[in-house]
C-alpha cells in the first residue's frame, strides 16, 4: 500500500520561531508560525492541513460510494472546520465539522444522506480522527 510523507522544520522558540511544512510529493510547501496557528497570522498550520486532508478524503469517499450505488456525482465540495481549543491541559483538536454540498442527479435526499453518513464513517481520515467528534452537514444541491 501507499506510504505518504510530509516534512516539517521548526527554527527558534515557540513564539518567536517559525517553520516550513512540505508535502513529500512537492505539491505544497508553506510557512507556519505561532501567529498562523494560534492567532490570525499569515501562513498555514497543522489544523488547516488536517482539514484539507479530511475534506479531500471525505469528498472522494462520498463520490466512490455514490458511484458504486449507480449514481454519478457531478460535484462534491467539502469544507472541513477544525476546532482547536485551549483547555487546562493545553491545546486540543476537539471537533471537525464537514460541510458538504453535492450535485448528484437522480438521487433522493434520504439516499444521499445515507451515502454521506457512510462516507463520513468510512473515509480513512475520519477513522484516523475517531477520537474526536466529527459532525456532518451534507446538502444535496
Amino acid at each position: 500500500m501507499a506510504l505518504r510523507r510530509a516534512n516539517a522544520v521548526w527554527s527558534g522558540g515557540l513564539t518567536d520561531g517559525d517553520g516550513t511544512v512540505r508535502l513529500g510529493s512537492g505539491a505544497f510547501e508553506g510557512r507556519y508560525s505561532f501567529s498562523s496557528r494560534f492567532e490570525e497570522g499569515t501562513g498555514t498550520n497543522p489544523e488547516e492541513l488536517i482539514g484539507a486532508a479530511h475534506a479531500g478524503c471525505f469528498s472522494m469517499a462520498l463520490a466512490a460510494g455514490l458511484g458504486k450505488a449507480g449514481f454519478a456525482p457531478k460535484r462534491v465540495a467539502t469544507e472541513a472546520r477544525v476546532h482547536l481549543v485551549k483547555g487546562e491541559a493545553g491545546f486540543s483538536i476537539t471537533k471537525v465539522e464537514l460541510h458538504c454540498e453535492a450535485e448528484v442527479p437522480g438521487i433522493d435526499e434520504a439516499t444521499f444522506q445515507e451515502h454521506a453518513a457512510g462516507a463520513k464513517a468510512g473515509c480513512p481520515v475520519s477513522k484516523a480522527l475517531a477520537a474526536i467528534e466529527i459532525v456532518l452537514h451534507a446538502k444535496l444541491v
